[in-house]
Parts: C-alpha cells; sequence; structure tokens
C-alpha cells in the first residue's frame, strides 16, 4: 500500500493513456483519512494534510501519474429562469441545508427525498440526473 499525504499536483500533464485512475465519492474529497485502489489494483492509504482536489495527481511510478477523479453522483438539475424565480429556488432549498451547486442556467441539488417533495409541493421543473457535483462551499458562522 502507498501512503499519500498530500497530492503531487493540481493535475496531470501526461496524456490520459498515461494516468492510471483512482475513482473516490466525493464525500471522501472531505475525508482526511480513507483508502483507495487505483483501477490497476494499486492500493492507497491518505492520510492527508490538506484536502485533494478532482484530477489531482497522488503518487507517480514508471512514467504514470496516478490520479484521483471524482465520481459522479445522482443530483436534481432545476432550471433557473429568471433571478426571482432563481432566488426563490435558493432560498426555499437552502432551509433545507441540503449541499448545492449554482451555475447561471441551472442549480444542482443533492438527491434527497426531502428535496424531491419540496420540487413535487413547489411545481418546480427539474431532471434527476448523475453529474460530477461540486456544491458550493459553506462555513457556519464564518465572519
Amino acid at each position: 500500500m502507498q501512503l499519500v499525504t498530500r497530492m503531487l499536483a493540481d493535475a496531470s500533464q501526461l496524456p490520459p493513456d498515461r494516468q492510471i485512475v483512482l475513482a473516490a465519492e466525493r464525500r471522501q474529497f472531505l475525508q482526511r483519512r480513507w483508502r483507495g485502489t487505483a483501477s490497476d489494483g494499486t492500493d492507497f492509504g491518505f492520510d492527508l494534510v490538506e484536502r485533494l482536489s478532482d484530477g489531482a495527481v497522488i503518487w507517480q511510478r514508471d512514467g504514470l501519474d496516478y490520479v484521483v477523479r471524482q465520481l459522479p453522483e445522482m443530483v436534481y438539475r432545476i432550471a433557473l429562469d429568471n433571478p426571482a424565480q432563481a432566488a426563490l429556488v435558493a432560498w426555499k432549498t437552502g432551509n433545507l441545508h441540503l449541499p448545492a451547486q449554482i451555475t447561471a442556467e441551472a442549480m444542482f441539488v443533492l438527491h434527497d427525498p426531502a428535496m424531491a417533495q419540496l420540487l413535487d409541493r413547489e411545481g418546480w421543473s427539474y431532471v434527476e440526473t448523475e453529474e460530477l457535483f461540486r456544491p458550493l462551499k459553506a462555513m457556519a458562522h464564518a465572519s
């Protein structure tokens, strides 16, 4: 097992055929200690000083970069048609304290039964989709 304490680079400069992927769920990127196995069977243990990011190089061997990649996950994609509607969706969704990602066209919210109830009750247009989910970072009681 290879022990990783920090990423070697934010991204690999090698072509994809020279990269070995270790797939990880989004929640693992939030953890300091965890284990994973790359696509070639190499085992890794993580005892991290700082969080990893999607695409980070975690190890190098024989001219190959070992890269950690975030797995897509099920989310709700809610179309945002105008600023007033976007504000209402964001406010009501925020009351559920669910992770959310906001783009110019849509809001992506973690797939959750409470969110499904809100979507149905409000009659908002949405689709369930599998996406690479990158929610906003929030800090409770930040000054």
